[in-house]
Protein backbone atom coordinates (compact mmCIF):
# COMPACT_ATOMS: atom_id res chain seq x y z
CA UNK A 1 0.00 0.00 0.00
CA UNK A 2 1.31 3.45 -0.87
CA UNK A 3 0.92 6.72 1.01
CA UNK A 4 0.90 10.23 -0.44
CA UNK A 5 2.27 13.13 1.61
CA UNK A 6 1.48 16.67 0.53
CA UNK A 7 3.99 19.45 1.21
CA UNK A 8 4.51 23.03 0.17
CA UNK A 9 8.08 23.64 -0.95
CA UNK A 10 9.64 26.59 0.90
CA UNK A 11 12.94 26.78 -0.97
CA UNK A 12 11.82 29.75 -3.08
CA UNK A 13 8.83 32.13 -3.18
CA UNK A 14 6.97 29.97 -5.75
CA UNK A 15 5.71 27.65 -2.99
CA UNK A 16 5.13 24.64 -5.23
CA UNK A 17 2.60 22.09 -3.96
CA UNK A 18 4.62 18.87 -3.86
CA UNK A 19 3.29 15.33 -3.49
CA UNK A 20 5.55 12.53 -2.29
CA UNK A 21 4.49 8.92 -2.78
CA UNK A 22 5.87 6.45 -0.25
CA UNK A 23 5.72 2.68 -0.20
CA UNK A 24 4.65 0.68 2.87
CA UNK A 25 8.23 0.86 4.26
CA UNK A 26 8.41 4.65 3.95
CA UNK A 27 10.68 4.55 0.90
CA UNK A 28 10.13 7.44 -1.49
CA UNK A 29 8.73 6.21 -4.80
CA UNK A 30 8.11 9.55 -6.50
CA UNK A 31 8.06 13.30 -6.02
CA UNK A 32 5.73 15.38 -8.20
CA UNK A 33 4.52 18.97 -8.39
CA UNK A 34 7.90 20.63 -8.02
CA UNK A 35 8.91 22.98 -10.81
CA UNK A 36 12.66 22.73 -10.16
CA UNK A 37 15.12 20.13 -8.82
CA UNK A 38 15.38 22.01 -5.51
CA UNK A 39 11.75 21.13 -4.76
CA UNK A 40 12.46 17.43 -5.12
CA UNK A 41 15.51 17.69 -2.87
CA UNK A 42 13.52 19.67 -0.28
CA UNK A 43 10.67 17.13 -0.20
CA UNK A 44 13.05 14.18 0.15
CA UNK A 45 14.93 15.91 2.97
CA UNK A 46 11.75 16.97 4.74
CA UNK A 47 10.52 13.38 4.90
CA UNK A 48 13.81 11.65 5.70
CA UNK A 49 15.82 14.15 7.79
CA UNK A 50 14.03 17.48 8.36
CA UNK A 51 16.27 20.40 9.35
CA UNK A 52 15.67 24.02 10.33
CA UNK A 53 17.73 27.16 10.83
CA UNK A 54 17.16 28.32 14.39
CA UNK A 55 16.59 32.04 14.90
CA UNK A 56 16.17 33.34 18.43
CA UNK A 57 17.69 35.78 20.91
CA UNK A 58 20.10 35.53 23.84
CA UNK A 59 20.53 37.77 26.86
CA UNK A 60 22.75 40.80 26.26
CA UNK A 61 24.71 42.54 29.02
CA UNK A 62 26.67 45.82 29.04
CA UNK A 63 24.21 47.46 26.61
CA UNK A 64 20.99 49.47 26.61
CA UNK A 65 19.57 46.60 24.55
CA UNK A 66 18.68 43.50 26.53
CA UNK A 67 18.50 40.83 23.81
CA UNK A 68 20.80 39.93 20.92
CA UNK A 69 19.34 38.26 17.82
CA UNK A 70 21.21 35.07 16.90
CA UNK A 71 20.85 32.20 14.45
CA UNK A 72 22.51 28.95 13.53
CA UNK A 73 24.89 29.27 10.60
CA UNK A 74 23.66 25.92 9.25
CA UNK A 75 20.36 24.11 9.61
CA UNK A 76 20.09 21.72 12.56
CA UNK A 77 17.91 18.60 12.92
CA UNK A 78 14.31 19.55 13.59
CA UNK A 79 14.19 17.21 16.57
CA UNK A 80 17.01 19.24 18.21
CA UNK A 81 15.17 22.58 18.16
CA UNK A 82 13.80 22.40 21.71
CA UNK A 83 17.20 21.41 23.15
CA UNK A 84 18.80 24.25 21.17
CA UNK A 85 16.26 26.75 22.54
CA UNK A 86 16.99 25.62 26.10
CA UNK A 87 20.70 26.29 25.57
CA UNK A 88 20.03 29.68 23.98
CA UNK A 89 17.72 30.62 26.85
CA UNK A 90 20.59 30.07 29.32
CA UNK A 91 23.12 31.97 27.21
CA UNK A 92 24.26 35.50 27.96
CA UNK A 93 26.80 37.62 26.07
CA UNK A 94 28.36 40.97 26.82
CA UNK A 95 28.53 43.89 24.40
CA UNK A 96 30.33 44.84 22.27
CA UNK A 97 29.46 42.13 19.75
CA UNK A 98 29.66 42.21 15.96
CA UNK A 99 27.30 40.63 13.46
CA UNK A 100 28.72 37.23 12.54
CA UNK A 101 30.55 36.72 15.84
CA UNK A 102 30.33 33.13 17.02
CA UNK A 103 28.34 33.07 20.25
CA UNK A 104 28.53 29.27 20.73
CA UNK A 105 30.83 27.13 18.59
CA UNK A 106 29.75 23.58 17.70
CA UNK A 107 26.20 24.40 18.74
CA UNK A 108 24.08 21.20 18.85
CA UNK A 109 26.24 19.62 16.11
CA UNK A 110 29.97 19.80 15.34
CA UNK A 111 30.61 22.47 12.72
CA UNK A 112 27.39 24.37 13.35
CA UNK A 113 27.68 27.65 15.24
CA UNK A 114 25.26 30.02 16.92
CA UNK A 115 26.16 33.46 15.54
CA UNK A 116 25.19 37.07 16.24
CA UNK A 117 22.83 38.67 13.73
CA UNK A 118 23.45 42.26 14.82
CA UNK A 119 26.31 44.53 15.83
CA UNK A 120 25.85 46.06 19.27
CA UNK A 121 28.28 48.55 20.77
CA UNK A 122 28.95 48.70 24.52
Amino acid sequence: MTTVKKLTCVVCPAGCPVEVTLDENGTILSVTGNTCPRGKKYAESELTHPVRTLTTTVALENSVEHRLPVKTDKPIPKESLFAAMEIAEKTSVSAPVKRGDVIIADFIEPGTNLVACKTVEA
